[in-house]
């Protein structure tokens, strides 16, 4: 909003030329996001609170998550406030990224908010039915496809993908493509789902990935970065930057709340979004092979679940004490914060080496 009134007027008043900065736009979305978070996260406390928005733990969690019962959830309306208004004042609204994260973000918020409210509200032991959940993230996956092959930014990328370390290979899905985006796009959104389970786990390794693709993001819209890490260059995408400055700021304005003990819980309207975003902007910026090295935490936790599942069904035993993988620790005696904070290192950890492959082609 604030680009569309303000930059038109650089001519007259050149302060406003910053307006072209992508770099200056996306800084001032995070503060704007964190700013948001930090006066609305008591209003949407109390309001989730006096609405009985409460949590209720799975009987899929260890026995102390019990304490946890009474805590407001759905607290994601908040992280998708803290985003959506900072993208709509400081980013070109009409660049087509920019367009698609946030019906990404809207779509898969509000598939997370009927799950949490037949969950929480009416009372669905197991809310929105999976495969009406799946439905959801389907006819999404597909009708990003279908943009992204049919009507490209790019159209010498339509169906093409980057492999991380190999600088002149490229992978063209052709038919396969929309099927492709699916899978990025639905598996990413349900990995960041899983993770959700102690506090401040998800939400510290969503700002970790967020601030990583914010990154990549930038360079592959910047033409001569692009061209000196031989990476692809492609116009536009540099304004993702400005979303995901909302998205980190958001996740920490969140983090505030959320830290052990946490006073609100995302529940899957924070989850599904958050996950779902960042494989769009992986599929977006042409690192979806890398969004594993990126998020691989949250990759760990789905590898756990189907690890588990499978040498139940064909073994009846169980490889982890719990699953996902957070839980196991929990029930080998480690503090929640331990293991947050552990999973957050290697996170970071996880973040340098996917800015280095970069470089590293």
């Amino acid at each position: 909003m604030l680009y569309h009134l303000l930059y038109p007027l650089s001519d007259t008043y050149s302060i406003l030329n910053v307006f072209r900065y992508i770099t200056f736009r996306t800084a001032y979305a995070a503060v704007t996001a964190l700013v948001l978070s930090f006066l609305f996260g008591p209003v949407f406390i109390r309001w989730l609170g006096k609405l009985q928005c409460l949590e209720e733990p799975s009987e899929w969690t260890p026995e102390s998550h019990q304490k946890k019962r009474g805590t407001p959830t759905m607290g994601g309306l908040l992280i998708l406030f803290a985003i959506i208004v900072p993208t709509l004042i400081w980013a070109d609204l009409s660049n087509p990224y920019v367009q698609l994260i946030l019906l990404v973000t809207v779509w898969l918020g509000g598939l997370g908010l009927l799950d949490d409210y037949l969950k929480v509200v009416r009372k669905y032991p197991k809310g929105l039915i999976g495969r009406y959940k799946l439905i959801g993230q389907i006819v999404l996956g597909t009708f990003v496809g279908c943009m992204l092959a049919f009507f490209p930014p790019d159209p010498e990328w339509a169906t093409k993908t980057t492999v991380p370390f190999l600088k002149d290979f490229v992978i063209d899905f052709r038919w396969f493509y929309i099927p492709f985006i699916v899978f990025v796009l639905t598996g990413s959104s349900n990995a960041v789902n899983l993770t959700d389970g102690l506090d401040g786990l998800a939400i510290g390794l969503v700002a970790l990935s967020g601030v990583t693709l914010a990154g990549m993001t930038y360079v592959t819209g910047h033409a001569t970065f692009s061209t000196y890490l031989q990476i692809p260059h492609l116009e536009g995408a540099g304004e993702i930057t400005v979303f995901l400055g909302a998205l980190v700021g958001a996740s920490l304005g969140f983090l505030w709340y959320n830290a052990p003990p946490a006073e609100i819980f995302m529940g899957d309207t924070g989850s599904l979004a958050l996950g779902g975003v960042l494989g769009a902007v992986a599929i977006f910026i042409k690192m979806e092979f890398l969004l594993a090295l990126v998020g691989g935490v949250f990759v760990l936790e789905v590898v756990s679940v189907v690890l588990q599942v499978g040498s139940f069904k064909l073994r009846g035993k169980r490889i982890f004490r719990m699953a996902p993988i957070h839980h196991h620790f929990e029930l080998k005696n480690w503090p929640e914060q331990k293991i947050v904070i552990r999973f957050w290192i290697i996170g970071i950890l996880l973040a340098l080496l996917s800015l280095s492959t970069l470089k590293l082609r």
